[in-house]
């Protein structure tokens, strides 16, 4: 199947109470493995491309990569870019071929925010390509983006929803209590946010720091109205850790091939296993 838009699949998911995972693609082996786990699970698929990857991959790799991923798999699969900073790296992805585009417009003042998510969102549809917008400030590590616990911010439900109602974005992502990266303790996720606002708009919440969240709260935040949930630290972790292991126990191994197919084995099953806690295998 060719790159589809979000909307191919998360109003359903809304509506029928799943979500779809988004998975970053780092590499080769990262999308290998997302694509894998999705295929076998018959679940709709997200890749998401951060700038970070981007600039480490190339535009065109990544967007190469995802479509004959795309292509080979037969379930749908969105290519989003994941924080998106300005209306020029948007257009210059939706240009490149993404199916989809995040505008994290979060940093700025509301006013501002909704300006220019509504310019994202209007060029964007103009050629089919869906929207996610953001509001509140997600802590934690991610590439570039580094927010202390102290400076990250809860949306608030009424802006939130005044947001969607004047942005009409297709996926709603709010600052909620979760951050990217591992937790050091347990999330404090705000459910009362996410069913407030996903009470009062037609578009999916999506979760932002999924690694590492405990699957009862994961459970809770779907039946709540989350959408579309974003993992990527976990992928990481597996991936690095099976290399290390590998290393460690073979410090004269140079073939790549040895160390990197089990790492990307090590991804199958934890896309697998998020696939299944999301509720979105055999929802292809």
């Amino acid at each position: 199947m060719p790159l589809v838009p979000m909307t191919e699949f998360l109003p359903r998911a809304k509506r029928e109470g799943f979500a779809v995972g988004q998975f970053n693609m780092n590499n080769l082996e990262f999308t290998q493995a997302i694509i894998q786990a999705a295929k076998e699970e018959r679940s709709p698929l997200i890749f998401g491309a951060s700038e970070g990857a981007i600039k480490y991959m190339g535009l065109k790799n990544v967007v190469a990569l995802a479509r004959v991923a795309a292509e080979e798999a037969g379930v749908p699969v969105a290519l989003h870019l994941d924080h998106g900073s300005s209306f020029e790296m948007v257009m210059k992805c939706i240009q490149a071929g993404f199916s989809s585009v995040m505008f994290d417009g979060s940093h700025y003042p509301l006013e501002e925010n909704i300006r220019l998510t509504k310019e994202v969102v209007k060029a964007a549809h103009a050629v089919g390509v869906s929207v996610e917008g953001e509001l509140g400030t997600i802590g934690g590590v991610e590439d570039d983006l580094s927010v202390d616990e102290e400076d990250a911010q809860l949306a608030n439900p009424d802006d939130a929803i005044r947001f969607w109602e004047e942005t009409k974005v297709d996926a709603m992502a709010i600052a909620v209590g979760t951050a990217h990266g591992m937790y050091k303790g347990e999330p404090k996720i705000r459910f009362d946010i996410i069913e407030k606002v996903s009470k009062n708009i037609e578009a999916p919440i999506v979760l932002h720091g999924g690694s590492g969240v405990p699957d009862e709260s994961i459970r809770k935040a779907i039946s709540l109205g989350v959408g579309k949930i974003n993992v990527n630290t976990e992928n990481q972790v597996a991936c690095t850790n099976t290399i290390r292991e590998i290393l460690n126990a073979k410090p004269d191994l140079i073939d790549p091939r040895k160390y990197l197919g089990p790492a990307r084995d090590a991804m199958v099953e934890v896309v697998r296993s998020k696939i299944r806690l999301f509720g979105s295998a055999g929802k292809a």
